[in-house]
């Protein structure tokens, strides 16, 4: 009887040291999925140089128009001119962004003649 309760107690002592024996696994994250390459399109030059040309057209006439009714703002005024430099210098994404702020203000400057200049 002594031997098998000496058994009794090896056994779990046995089984605890060979759990703590066995390495730690170590869990690898899952590869990240390779992201996507996403390639811009490449606007046409000539494309968007004779876009920035249409659009400082139209914005020196939205400017002349609101000239003659006396309604041009100033800042209408200053992006004109700064769209024309722009187009001068072929920078091109900037004459049409000051272009259409121009034509923009332009018909504002229009529009405020509705409303009563005194309330």
């Amino acid at each position: 009887m002594l031997e098998t309760s000496r058994l009794c107690w090896v056994l779990p002592v046995v089984v605890a040291a060979g759990c703590a024996a066995t390495e730690p696994q170590v869990v690898q994250p899952p590869a990240a999925a390779p992201q996507p390459v996403v390639i811009a399109p490449v606007r046409d030059e000539a494309r968007q140089a004779e876009e920035a040309k249409a659009l400082l057209a139209q914005a020196e006439t939205d400017v002349q128009r609101a000239r003659a009714k006396r309604a041009l703002w100033l800042k209408a005024w200053e992006d004109l001119v700064a769209a024309r430099q722009a187009v001068a210098a072929g920078k091109h994404d900037s004459a049409i962004r000051h272009a259409k702020h121009a034509s923009e203000l332009a018909q504002l400057g229009l529009e405020q003649l509705a409303y009563p200049a005194v309330k």
